[in-house]
């Protein structure tokens, strides 16, 4: 089985991260105002630039891999757009930002680039999306905001292949299907299953979280015909729209806050659990298959004996109080680090989940995962262990 590669890359939470076209840089937000630009050396990964802009916290990063420009949201209620051009004193190549006029009044919460990387979308706390494109007259990058019906800030999205629908979930506890056409910008689109004539704003699709949680992520399949959606109350939604079906898959760990698929049968989620866990299924039903955290790498650095698969939110001082009586004749005390030490990778939540390596069309290999440890991991989405006791009473 596959070994994740776990690189612990800042001793403070990583809020977000994109990796370049190559994998050869990772953007990453510490918590702060500033980007940090990684470079991989060998086998460490070294800050190499800083990208400074922004008077608040950096909320969302993504890396357009064929433009190679980067795009950040923040909480100071602004976005730029970063790309590399040649310094006019020494000719070296550098990020210069350009400016976005998003006209919103709230945080900046998300954001991703289109397919084609034309234009982006911005979530925000103002009840709003910004669906931003470029305009060559005045060198910035306008807005047009998809509003209604959107009650509360939208926390993220994600574009459909097409490049003109666009997925949101927000805390109005509701995941939507836009239409975020543009005129000048896109190309006349052709009929898909969420429908046929979209001018902006249409609403193709609406659906409620099963039991009233805030929608932390969305995600389009490959193909754009299934949606997918993570909810606070720890729920999994698949969503067919031809059919018209949903499945809802809860479970009885911890919620998840960012999801990616892996292929048209198969997605990672991940979340305050700090184990990234796959789920597969098709229109015939969806079901939690397992974690890709063995917790090997963890265990075996530990030398807890732990087994694999074992849950990280289990390993708390008193839980381990009571292995440690069992197993070493320990009553207590102890060191305190290990006993708040989990058996995952993983020590804390996992911010952000995103595709790392393809083997084919629209299938994932491996995906990467940053989280409040300060820790980027790269894991084999095919290296999946189950998650023993977490089977039973699921259903779809």
């Amino acid at each position: 089985m596959s070994t994740p590669e776990v690189y612990s890359i800042a001793k403070i939470p990583v809020t977000c991260h994109a990796f370049n076209a190559d994998r050869s840089q990772v953007a990453v937000s510490l918590n702060d105002n500033n980007v940090q630009i990684y470079t991989k050396q060998g086998k460490e990964w070294i800050v190499t630039e800083t990208l400074s802009e922004h008077d608040k916290v950096i909320t969302s990063i993504d890396w357009a891999p064929n433009s190679n420009r980067i795009v950040t949201a923040s909480q100071d209620r602004n976005a730029y757009v970063w790309s590399l051009s040649p310094d006019p004193l020494t000719g070296k190549l550098v990020w210069k930002p350009t400016l976005v006029l998003l006209r919103i009044n709230r945080a900046a919460t998300f954001v991703r680039w289109s397919p084609n990387e034309d234009k982006f979308a911005v979530a925000s706390g103002a009840r709003a999306i910004a669906i931003c494109s470029f305009d060559p007259e005045n060198n910035w990058w306008v807005a047009r905001q998809l509003k209604k019906p959107i009650r509360s800030t939208v926390l993220s999205v994600d574009w459909h292949p097409n490049n003109v629908l666009l997925a949101a979930g927000s805390a109005d506890m509701k995941a939507r299907v836009f239409s975020a056409y543009i005129k000048d910008v896109d190309k006349r689109p052709s009929p898909t299953i969420w429908g046929e004539k979209l001018p902006f704003n249409t609403i193709c699709g609406e659906y409620t979280s099963p039991a009233g949680g805030w929608v932390h992520a969305v995600g389009f399949s490959p193909s754009g015909d299934t949606l997918a959606f993570a909810s606070h109350d720890s729920s999994i939604s698949i969503v067919y729209p031809g059919g018209p079906f949903i499945y809802n898959i809860r479970i009885s760990s911890l919620p998840y806050v960012t999801l990616s698929w892996t292929s048209e049968d198969a997605l990672v989620a991940a979340g305050h659990d700090c184990q990234p866990v796959v789920f597969s299924g098709s229109e015939q039903g969806w079901a939690l298959v397992g974690t890709l955290d063995d917790s090997t790498a963890s265990s075996a650095s530990k030398g807890s004996g732990a087994k694999a698969g074992a849950v990280g939110r289990l390993n708390s001082a008193a839980f381990n109080s009571f292995r440690n009586a069992d197993q070493r004749g320990q009553s207590g005390g102890g060191d305190a680090a290990a006993d708040t030490e989990l058996l995952t990778v993983h020590q804390n939540t996992i911010t952000s989940v995103r595709p790392y390596a393809y083997s084919g069309e629209g299938v994932v290999s491996r995906v990467s995962t940053t989280g409040v440890d300060g820790k980027l991991v790269i894991w084999d989405v095919n290296a999946v262990t189950a998650l023993a006791g977490k089977m039973g009473g699921l259903r779809v």
